[in-house]
């Protein structure tokens, strides 16, 4: 987990300055713009809730420059339910991390922790952003 503050260059110094395949986000808001900036090339930003209370801005070319996605998640007709949370977490993500190496970082979740890490994220108990390891 990597507190809000300082979120961007607390990623690049854990991941060597390549930044990370997958950026959940439930924030929006003017983290938004940390939030791509910390994706390796190829990643991934998963949009899943504004609970800064602004409906975030992207300038396109962000995306564009690092071949970055931006998805909506959207788990209102799941979003109690993490057996049907989980897998479309995953589904989201993989086309990001297929063949590359999820670096380490301090503070980090295993996979097996993930409905831990989601009800922290749902119960709002999580302090900044939550990071999952899928692989070691």
């Amino acid at each position: 987990m990597v507190m809000a503050d300082g979120f961007k260059d607390a990623v690049r110094e854990l991941t060597g300055g390549r930044g990370v395949d997958i950026v959940v986000d439930p924030v929006g808001g003017d983290r938004v713009t940390d939030s791509l900036r910390s994706l390796a090339p190829g990643g991934r930003l998963l949009v899943v809730g504004f609970t800064a209370g602004d409906i975030s801005t992207v300038k396109l070319n962000r995306l564009l420059l690092n071949n970055l996605d931006a998805v909506g998640v959207g788990w209102v007709h799941g979003r109690w339910r993490i057996r049907v949370i989980w897998p479309a977490v995953v589904a989201a993500a993989s086309p990001a991390g297929v063949g590359r190496r999820c670096p380490a970082a301090a503070g980090s979740l295993s996979a097996a922790a993930a409905a831990e890490a989601i009800a922290a994220l749902e119960n709002r108990t999580a302090k900044g952003k939550v990071v999952l390891k899928m692989r070691d």
